[in-house]
This record gives C-alpha cells, sequence and structure tokens, in this order.
C-alpha cells in the first residue's frame, strides 16, 4: 500500500484530497492530512476508509518527520513559509515533494543536494504558479518547433467572483488565503518591457491599473506580479524584449486597493491597542486626523487628493472603515485589522461561486511575420468548497502525485517548476478531462 502524505487541509486541498482520495481504492493507497485543525481535515476526509487524520504542528519535528518517514510522497499545501521544514525531511527521509508556492532562496539552495539523492522536489505545481508555467511553456515549446522567434510573453492571471455572485463595490470575495491579499505585491514588481528593466515599488504596484480585454467578461485590470525576471532563463526565451508576469482584479479593485496602501492600512510594522476603539478611530489615528474643522471623510479624501464623491470613499464606507463599530481588541497591526475586517466583508457565501481566469498573450516572428497568440481559461467553481481556485491549484499536484506514483511519470531530479515536456504533457492533458480548458485565437 502506497502512502500520501499531504499537509494543509484549508481552502485550496479539498479538489487535491478529494481527487487523491477517489483514486486511493483501485491504486491501494492510504492518505494521510495533516493539519492543525481537526475540523479542517475532518469536513475534507469525511471518514474516507482510505483516510486518516493526523493533528499536528508542522513546527514540530517529532510529530512531522514520523509522518514523513512513513510516506511514498509528500504533498504540501502549507503557508509557503513552513514548506522548507518538509523539504528537510523529505531530503533526510529521501522522499519526493510537491508544492504549491514559490521556490524560497532557502529552497533552491537545496537543489544540487535534492539532485545528488535522487529527488524531485517540484515547486510552483498549482495554478499561478504551476498550470501558468505548464502551458506557457507547451506554447513556447510549439512556437519554438517551428523556428519562429518569440519577442514579447505577457502571462496574466486572477482568482475572482464569479460574475452572478459579483455583489458589492470591489467586484472581490476570498476564495484563498486571505492573507495573502493583504500582502500582495509587498516585494515590489520587476519585469521587462521593450528591453528595458522596469522596477515598480510595493507604494506604486496599484496605481497604474493597465486593462487587458477577456471575452465575455470585458476589461480587467492587472498589476505586475514579483519578479517575472526569474523565469526568463527557465522560459528559454533569448530574444524576448517584453516579458511580464501580472495579476488580475477587476478596475475598481485595484484603485480601491492602492488607496489602502497609500493610508498605510496594510502595514505589518505597526502596533494598536484596539480596547475599545472604533474603526473611524483607527484609521483617524493611522492617517494623523486631528482636526475637527473636517469630517474624517472628507480629510481622507483630501489625504488621497480625490473629492469626497469620488468611487473610491464610498468603497473605503461599504468597508466600514468610517464606522464606529469596535476593532477586535488586543494588540494588532495595520495588516491584522484589516485582515479581520475584510475576512467578513469579502467571505464567499457556501453557494457563491469564485472564478479563474489565466491568459498567455504571446508575439512572435515567423518568416519575419509578426503573429500574436491569445491563450484563454475562465473557469468557474460550484461553490465556496468546491472553488475554481481549490480546482486549479489542487488537481495538479494530485495528478503528479499520482502519475509518479504510477510510475508513468519518471520524475525528474532537483528543485524545479514543470516546465519540462514530459510533466506538463501527461498533467494538462488530464487536466483538460476535468475542465481546464484553454481556448486559442490569432489576433
Amino acid at each position: 500500500m502506497s502512502k500520501i502524505l499531504v499537509a494543509g487541509a484549508g481552502k485550496s486541498s479539498t479538489y487535491l484530497i478529494h481527487y487523491l482520495l477517489s483514486h486511493a481504492s483501485r491504486n491501494k493507497w492510504q492518505i494521510t492530512v495533516a493539519d492543525g485543525n481537526a475540523d479542517a481535515i475532518a469536513e475534507k476526509i469525511q471518514k474516507h476508509p482510505h483516510a486518516k487524520m493526523a493533528v499536528i504542528d508542522i513546527t514540530d519535528a517529532s510529530q512531522r518527520q514520523k509522518l514523513v518517514e512513513e510516506a511514498d510522497i509528500v504533498v504540501s499545501l502549507m503557508p509557503p513559509h513552513l514548506h522548507i521544514h518538509l523539504a528537510k525531511d523529505c531530503l533526510q527521509f529521501k522522499k519526493n515533494l510537491i508544492t504549491s508556492s514559490y521556490i524560497s532562496p532557502e529552497m533552491k539552495e537545496m537543489h544540487q543536494a535534492v539532485k545528488d539523492a535522487g529527488l524531485m522536489f517540484m515547486c510552483e505545481m498549482g495554478l499561478d504558479p504551476g498550470i501558468d508555467h505548464m502551458t506557457a511553456n507547451q506554447i513556447i515549446h510549439s512556437i519554438q518547433r517551428v523556428t519562429a522567434t518569440i519577442t514579447s510573453f505577457k502571462s496574466y492571471c486572477g482568482g475572482l467572483v464569479a460574475p452572478e455572485n459579483d455583489d458589492n463595490p470591489w467586484h472581490y470575495k476570498f476564495s484563498w488565503n486571505p492573507r495573502n491579499i493583504i500582502t500582495a505585491g509587498l516585494g515590489g514588481a520587476k519585469f521587462l518591457q521593450n528591453n528595458k528593466i522596469v522596477e515598480v515599488p510595493y507604494e506604486h504596484i496599484f496605481e497604474n491599473n493597465k486593462k487587458i480585454k477577456v471575452n465575455g467578461l470585458g476589461s480587467l485590470a492587472y498589476y505586475p506580479n514579483r519578479d517575472s525576471l526569474r523565469y526568463l532563463d527557465l522560459y528559454d526565451v533569448p530574444d524576448i524584449k517584453t516579458f511580464i508576469r501580472a495579476t488580475l482584479r477587476y478596475p475598481d479593485f485595484c484603485k480601491g486597493w492602492q488607496a489602502i496602501i497609500n493610508l498605510g492600512l496594510t502595514s505589518e510594522t505597526d502596533t494598536f491597542d484596539t480596547t475599545d476603539v472604533t474603526y473611524a478611530q483607527w484609521l483617524g489615528n493611522k492617517t494623523g486626523y486631528k482636526t475637527s474643522a473636517q469630517s474624517l471623510v472628507e480629510y481622507i479624501a483630501e489625504k488621497l487628493n480625490i473629492q469626497p464623491t469620488d468611487k473610491i470613499i464610498s468603497m473605503l464606507q461599504w468597508l466600514g472603515l468610517f464606522d464606529g463599530t469596535l476593532l477586535k481588541q488586543g494588540q494588532f497591526s495595520s495588516a491584522d485589522i484589516m485582515l479581520d475586517l475584510l475576512q467578513s466583508k469579502w467571505a464567499m457565501g457556501p453557494t457563491e461561486k469564485d472564478m479563474v481566469v489565466m491568459q498567455h498573450e504571446v508575439e512572435y516572428l515567423h518568416r519575419n511575420q509578426k503573429t500574436t497568440l491569445l491563450s484563454t481559461m475562465v473557469i468557474k467553481g460550484d461553490d465556496r468548497e468546491f472553488s475554481a481556485m481549490a480546482k486549479t491549484v489542487g488537481l495538479p499536484m494530485g495528478i503528479l502525485a499520482r502519475m509518479i506514483l504510477a510510475k508513468t511519470i519518471d520524475p525528474p531530479k532537483g528543485v524545479l517548476i514543470p516546465s519540462m515536456p514530459a510533466v506538463y504533457r501527461p498533467v494538462l492533458n488530464e487536466l483538460k478531462h476535468h475542465g481546464i480548458v484553454f481556448t486559442e485565437e490569432i489576433i
């Protein structure tokens, strides 16, 4: 009996666990789901005969290592900073590892040791990063096979609320880890545009508000995502002049979130004693509001250099930032306060649907003729639990784990992303059977 350790039972784990359990009986698998939250595990495994609970503190080596040692493969959906614990154990006990997160500097340093041990640590095997790498490289390799020269590559992806459940002025609801929204763009961004490296600091990430059109959805805004340049060598596009990876949101979201940043409301370094403090008082305190000559609304509008009647002000009012509602009591940073507020305001109802949109725009020259290829995926979730985000993050990981255990894929060695045909071809082919399909058009 093969044993699979799944670390993490959060929002994005639903489809991963469901997929593995659906294959468990015929393959004689035992799936152990480890998390600190017993209720979250129980909800995911539903007393399945091939599933086992492990309620552990993932940072506790004695609890964690026993599970890793017993497993044949480890699949991690833990928060990014916790993958390294599992990675070190997997190296020690000679286990292959699959994660959905970006390769951290610590993980990257393990590449040679992992390779020498004959192991595969496949990172960035989710949605974005993950499906974007696989589909991008599939397109790039197919273009290169006809000896065309790729001059521009733009990749956009976003987890959004489905139009039928879009009922707030931010046009957004949580379908994955809420904390990641608060910290989005925190490290700034870097990309290549017309042969020039462009660096955008966190303070300006959302302000450009450039747009793309997606069939059936109209205009979506995008902001640059992290350091795109780190993928230039991995994607092997030597003649590229423009290369950017970006995150999609609705335009109003970007304008509103830039205001939140400008007001300092995402800071993780400040501290407030929130005892008997209202949202309005916190906002005034945070932004230096002291005068009674103008209202808090007028003061914030002036600080943002907009009119009190501007839509951004009404978006902030909808969040309740000008209200007399008491904050959660304790010592908290601005980021903590915003997170607590948004978890109630942007919560997705049990029957509501999310939507994932991904689009690649690739320009290439073939026989001196310029061509632009658009490859687009739009997928909606079934409900809050079986979301499009959980599906697109979890299924690629589950499919790769199954294929490795079935020995239909010979696992490549080292700390990697899924850019190689031996991985992306079979995984993308199976994803089509689950409705994760891209449509291509030449424009």
